[in-house]
């Protein structure tokens, strides 16, 4: 590893910052310049546009690059130059990036999309693994992922090079077809028979990502071994007028991307301008092969669900929802317990 890699190790940069702190665009890239030692050498760090930093030192007096304070036990005089450029690289990474959890940005997408979908955050629990990273159902405080920055040499590869895995439960069978793909790796530090390792390098889609982590968090759900399982799954009228299609019957499909099952219960979240959970049904046919596609909408399997309730616009709207816990719907989900108990109680059916 680098001296500029280790310094701006899960670090983003701010590039608005770069040009405050006094760095300068050329072409694509920004530069700036720093003399070190009365004037003697000079430091010259390059940031790209995807805010890769790598910096050189040039000794002034004979116009050559100085490259001895990067050779291990180089002597005093190396280690001084050494001081100085670390000493710089600090300060551009004080002033001008932010701090991000984990190394990748893909590790540090799906954190996000995990925090908007589940409202979890991140939890570093090991002190000798500081960049190791669990994510817990806040309600069973059960795993449904893990990310870890690991050599890739120890997911079977021949070369060395840190990487970023999430490792996520899943159904054996399920397991053994993500196998066959790249970017899936037998469980690393998990029972191999229940978890699978995802790579964080953009081999793997994030929204394939998040479907899969749905069935992981679907499976620390409290109450998961019910014969029912809840779940909230947005609409968007603008794609599907439900009204309509209720006046011809009260069974409908519907698209299915998550780990639904015949007997689940579904609460149709219906977007702007209403906001608000405002059907329930109950799942009577899962996975029947359908192929749709358009430039918004991709298809491959619906659902059969029966109407069991409706509620009024407003009821059950964002806002009561986000008291639960959930701030944002993006995609199928399962129902915590708290609200199920909630809409039971006080919702009239």
């Amino acid at each position: 590893m680098t001296i500029e890699e280790e310094i701006f190790k899960r670090t983003k940069v701010d590039f608005d910052k770069l040009l405050r702190y006094g760095f300068k665009m050329d072409k694509s890239l920004y530069k700036y310049s720093k003399n070190i030692i009365d004037n003697s050498f000079r430091i010259d760090v390059e940031i790209d546009k995807n805010g890769i930093v790598s910096g050189k030192v040039y000794d002034l007096a004979f116009g050559d690059e100085y490259n001895n304070f990067r050779i291990e036990n180089s002597g005093i005089f190396a280690y001084k130059i050494e001081s100085h450029f670390r000493k710089l690289l600090e300060d551009i990474k004080s002033n001008c990036f932010v701090e991000e959890a984990f190394i990748s940005k893909q590790a540090n997408r799906i954190a996000k999309l995990i925090k908007e979908k589940y409202g979890d955050s991140p939890n570093f629990e090991w002190e000798k693994f500081p960049g190791y990273a669990t994510f817990r159902n806040a309600e069973s405080k059960k795993w449904y992922g893990i990310i870890m920055n690991i050599d890739k040499s120890k997911l079977g590869d021949d070369f060395s090079l840190e990487v970023e895995i999430i490792d996520i439960k899943l159904e054996p069978e399920e397991i053994s077809d993500l196998l066959k793909k790249e970017g899936f790796y037998p469980a690393y530090h998990m029972n191999k028979k229940s978890w699978i390792t995802i790579i964080l390098d953009d081999t793997v889609d994030d929204q394939d990502i998040i479907n899969l982590i749905d069935k992981s968090y679907s499976y620390t759900a409290l109450g998961r071994n019910n014969s029912t399982r809840e779940w909230i799954v947005p609409a968007n009228p603008k794609y599907f007028d439900i009204e309509k299609a209720l006046k011809e019957s009260n069974v409908i499909t519907w698209k299915q991307s998550t780990d639904i099952k015949v007997g689940d219960i579904v609460y149709l979240y219906v977007a702007q301008p209403y906001s608000s959970i405002m059907y329930k049904f109950k799942v009577l046919e899962v996975n029947i092969p359908y192929d749709y596609k358009d430039k918004n909408i991709k298809i491959s399997r619906i659902m059969k669900i029966d109407l069991v309730t409706r509620y009024e616009k407003g009821k059950i709207s964002f806002t009561k929802l986000k008291s639960f816990g959930i701030n944002a719907i993006r995609g199928p989900r399962y129902m915590p317990l708290a609200l199920s108990k909630y809409i039971s109680e006080y919702m009239s059916e």
